[in-house]
């Protein structure tokens, strides 16, 4: 049978556009609250609004302009909605019928209001006083044999001033365990440019693009994961500069885009491209991708010393690099079929792309994390590294490193020493300014923590925002461990998928957004964030909140800290009753932050600066370090070998255009033209036919990985699509189950969500049935 609820199609128009507007108006309508954030809307990213709670790309800071996205306005409007999950909801309804229900059932039914404990006894959630709440937590973490007992998770939403109060607090307790979003999706970029360049951050500021000659985009989809810098895109291609990308699917926003605050192009139905070249390389294949192109650029080096000529700069090569000469020793000895075999691109293609970069003056790289999720993501970026260093593309305007972080303040919380390895400088500022030693010790990063919960080491684990339940690898393995702790705390705006996996004890904790106004004794606060060109922004709400029982980041974790602590090292309630005080600390312990509080007074915020991007290298020898590594002999990483068949793939997780991290704001993907389902698998057409399947069959998918557990997910229907062929992709959460809790980056320990081997098998239900599916 056909079922006709279910289609594909694919989608003709540009990114943006009325179809952005379309899908914004939707989601405006669908908060219940539609008069109200009419105005919230248009505060978003204004210097006296709040900055967006959606991604952390940069602003221009134009005046006359709306300065929020599609995205951001689903974002937005998912906040302020009239909605409310308090101890009346919870009554209805028991936790194993919630676990039952989709993510996206979950996250809708509104914003928490009250503070919530979960009765295993009854499986529902009742209501707890705020006193009672920090007393359980408090008396959770003294009565731990050790402080690294407890584990502290951060999501990049949290702020500045929450994630510094965080630390503190962690730290004064004694346990340097701060597993975080950065773990799961950048910590790839942080070690890979840190240890080549001294700085885990990029060396860009916004305006770079308008200057730079030529962009390269590697394994990134701003379309539907940061749409606003698809009009930055846009613009480089309209002035005459080249603009390359590298992504493995075929992706609207990376192929043209209709600005939705143009009235020309809106009336027109116009639409300008966002390339000048698109490349397809297999999954993984990108640091192939660089090394061909390096071994082209060696070529034409060649030759222009015969010339009497150059193509590398060997003037800043001399006086800022080390390692050049092993490095470009290594990529002759590469061969050109290892770089074609795993690039999956022609030499042909790799030559045109080394061309573009060897006749522009000043280029850019940016990625993402199609770069970051791979067992090789380190080696990668410090192949990107090296061919920036090549041609002096590190410290000049309009040239750089480019990392562009997912969520909005995922950045500044690393920068506010949410770091399981802090460098000694911090620590020692920390000490100086609050009189206390802080932990020396290495503490855990996510996955680590994962398997500490599962052997019983960590007992306690406390959430400041996300949704770890769902965001982790391997989610069978996650809920196991979580459920062994003795209590688990989420501290959060929404329900969600962790708030139903909990330890003996949990606690919900509901806390104020981004869009709501955080008032305290002195007045309503203001917070602030750090986006991925390291702007600093101030950010306060406009919305009242909907409870009285929410309180801010802040105040939770400062009630938490007191009850804990007493009044050390600080006396919580008063940085609380005023967050300039906590600015003030901020001021005197993390470099670049002096005068805090006035530099946050200037529309637009100020620049943190970059050590690199002014050519002072904090690395031990004082220069840029390139380093070697070999092209892998596999995207995927030893244990799968011995289990790899010619039916086997390489699947990628990725988000749809309805979804942020993972919230699941609707069902469907409009750009990919998937409507109204989750559960499917993009594919090649030919493989479809290789394996002898029908377009729209359902299939299970089985992830291969040599520790005896069984992986599976069933029930997914197999979409044709443009992707290269043996290489799969469909939609996290969902697939996170896949993805084996010992499956992570050398060096970065990140969760290999881009290259998971896998086996497509007939569905074990519904064998049957079929979809129409146009052919994309």
């Amino acid at each position: 049978m056909t079922d006709k609820t279910h289609t594909y199609s694919p989608y003709k128009g540009p990114a943006g556009g009325w179809g952005a507007l379309k899908s914004t108006a939707q989601h405006w309508l669908k908060s219940e609250n539609a008069t109200r954030n009419i105005f919230t809307l248009l505060k978003t990213n204004q210097p006296q609004g709040f900055d967006c709670p959606g991604c952390a790309w940069g602003e221009k800071h134009d005046p006359a302009k709306i300065r929020f996205c599609e995205n951001g306005a689903k974002a937005v409007n998912w906040e302020a909605t009239s909605r409310k999950v308090d101890a009346g909801f919870m009554a209805q309804h028991s936790v194993t019928w919630l676990k039952t229900q989709s993510d996206y059932f979950l996250e809708y039914q509104g914003r928490l209001t009250e503070p919530m404990r979960y009765n295993p006894a009854t499986d529902h959630y009742e209501a707890i006083s705020w006193t009672q709440a920090f007393s359980q937590i408090a008396e959770a973490l003294k009565s731990q044999n050790s402080p690294d007992n407890a584990a502290f998770y951060t999501s990049g939403r949290a702020s500045n001033e929450a994630a510094f109060l965080y630390q503190l607090f962690a730290r004064a307790y004694g346990t340097n365990n701060f597993p975080d979003c950065s773990n799961m999706c950048h910590e790839a970029s942080g070690y890979g440019l840190t240890s080549s360049i001294g700085i885990g951050k990029g060396t860009i500021e916004i305006d770079d693009f308008e200057r730079a000659d030529a962009v390269f985009v590697f394994g990134q989809n701003p379309g539907t994961n940061h749409p606003r810098m698809l009009e930055t895109l846009k613009e480089v291609v309209q002035r005459g500069a080249q603009l390359l990308t590298f992504n493995t699917l075929k992706e609207r926003g990376l192929e043209r885009f209709q600005n939705p605050q143009s009235p020309i192009e809106m009336l027109t139905n116009s639409s300008k491209p966002t390339n000048t070249a698109y490349y397809t390389p297999k999954i993984g294949g990108d640091m192939a991708v660089v090394r061909g192109m390096v071994k082209v650029l060696i070529e034409m080096e060649e030759n222009a010393q015969r010339e009497g000529k150059a193509i590398f700069d060997h003037d800043f090569i001399a006086q800022h690099t080390q390692g050049m000469t092993p490095y470009l020793e290594q990529v002759k000895q590469t061969s050109w079929d290892e770089i074609l075999n795993q690039a999956g691109l022609t030499r042909n293609e790799i030559q045109q792309a080394a061309e573009v970069y060897a006749n522009a003056n000043s280029v850019i790289i940016t990625w993402a994390m199609g770069i970051t999720q791979h067992h090789h993501s380190v080696a990668t970026i410090h192949e990107i590294v090296n061919l920036l260093a090549l041609r002096g593309n590190l410290g000049k305007p309009g040239a750089g490193a480019c990392p562009v972080r997912g969520h909005s303040n995922v950045q500044g919380d690393r920068t506010m020493g949410i770091n399981e390895r802090p460098s000694q400088a911090f620590l020692d500022a920390m000490e100086k300014r609050f009189h206390f030693t802080p932990p020396q010790q290495e503490g855990l990063a996510v996955v680590d923590t994962i398997r500490a919960m599962r052997d019983g080491k960590v007992k306690v684990f406390i959430a400041l925002g996300g949704n770890f339940a769902a965001a982790t690898p391997d989610s069978q393995a996650t809920a196991t461990a979580l459920e062994k702790c003795d209590l688990t705390v989420q501290i959060s705006t929404k329900l969600n998928r962790s708030h139903l996996i909990t330890g003996k004890e949990a606690l919900i904790l509901p806390c104020l957004g981004r869009t709501d106004i955080d008032h305290q004794a002195n007045g309503p606060q203001k917070v602030t964030v750090e986006d991925s060109f390291s702007m600093i922004h101030a950010s306060g709400g406009v919305l009242e909140p909907m409870s009285d029982l929410q309180k801010s980041e802040p105040a939770i974790i400062a009630g938490i800290a007191e009850a804990t602590l007493g009044n050390h090292p600080v006396e919580w309630a008063s940085l609380i009753a005023d967050y300039d005080i906590i600015r003030e600390h901020i001021a005197a312990v993390v470099p670049g932050f002096s005068n805090f509080n006035q530099r946050i007074l200037k529309d637009g915020g100020f620049y943190l600066g970059n050590s690199a991007r002014e050519r002072n290298w904090n690395t031990p020898a004082g220069k840029a370090i390139l380093h070697s590594h070999p092209l892998p002999d596999s995207i995927l990483p030893k244990q799968t070998k011995g289990l790899l068949t010619e039916k086997s793939f390489i699947l990628q997780t990725l988000r749809s255009h309805d979804q942020y991290n993972t919230t699941i704001y609707g069902l469907n993907d409009r750009y990919r033209g998937i409507k109204n389902e989750r559960k499917v698998v993009f594919i090649n057409p030919a493989d479809i036919k290789r394996l002898g399947y029908r377009e729209g069959q359902k299939v299970s998918i089985r992830s291969l990985w040599n520790d005896g557990v069984v992986r599976k997910i069933d029930g997914f229907k197999l979409v044709p699509y443009s992707i290269p062929a043996g290489n799969l992709a469909a939609y996290y959460p969902e697939t996170n189950p896949l993805v084996p809790l010992d499956s992570h980056g050398e060096f970065s320990n990140t969760p290999t969500s881009k290259s998971i081997a896998v086996e497509l098998e007939p569905s074990d239900v519904n064998l049957n049935d079929e979809l129409s599916v146009t052919n994309l």
